[in-house]
């Protein structure tokens, strides 16, 4: 398969996968594993996993397809991921601040933008060649694997701050059992 065709499958499998781990997490019965794939409230961050899990996981399918053979496999697909999630988050908060609210359907398109601008950039930069030099391609493995740690973490011990913020809930991260 080409390239093209792996990132047209991913951006895909994402768009399909991302908006039903909305509600894997309720579906468990709050099983705390399922937590550390879905998203356990309505904050900003939460829904991040919603691109992250099914991008990490194509990643993985795609490492072993053919990503073991480009030294800058892991370098582009972590700086794809943080474009994807830079884009939601600022669309989101951009579109909210001036409306004043946020609304589903922008809430769904702001999540399409950010898939798409993940697999676009990620076909891009392989084409391109980007990031083949210096230490960012043996460092970005294992980034990329802390960014994953990082979003298990803040399910459970999330900071403080607004991007952790479920408004619905008024709570941060997992709620805990009383």
């Amino acid at each position: 398969m080409s390239l093209k065709t792996w990132h047209i499958l991913g951006l895909f499998l994402t768009l399909i996968l991302g908006p039903l781990l909305h509600f894997t997490y309720s579906w468990s019965g709050h099983q705390p594993f399922v937590a550390l794939f879905s998203p356990v409230n309505e904050s900003v961050w939460e829904h991040q996993k919603l691109l992250a899990m099914p991008f990490f996981l194509f990643a993985v399918i795609e490492y072993i397809a053919y990503g073991k053979y480009l030294p800058n496999f892991f370098a582009v697909k972590l700086i794809a991921l943080l474009l994807g999630i830079l884009t939601i988050a600022g669309l989101f908060y951009s579109y909210s601040s001036i409306l004043g609210t946020n609304y589903l359907p922008l809430d769904i398109g702001t999540f399409f933008a950010g898939v798409i601008v993940a697999y676009m950039f990620s076909l891009y930069s392989f084409r391109k060649g980007l990031f083949l030099k210096g230490p960012f391609p043996t460092l970005a493995g294992p980034l990329f694997l802390l960014l994953l740690a990082v979003f298990f973490l803040f399910t459970f011990y999330p900071p403080k701050l607004g991007l952790f913020y479920d408004s619905v809930s008024g709570a941060y991260g997992i709620k805990k059992s009383v």
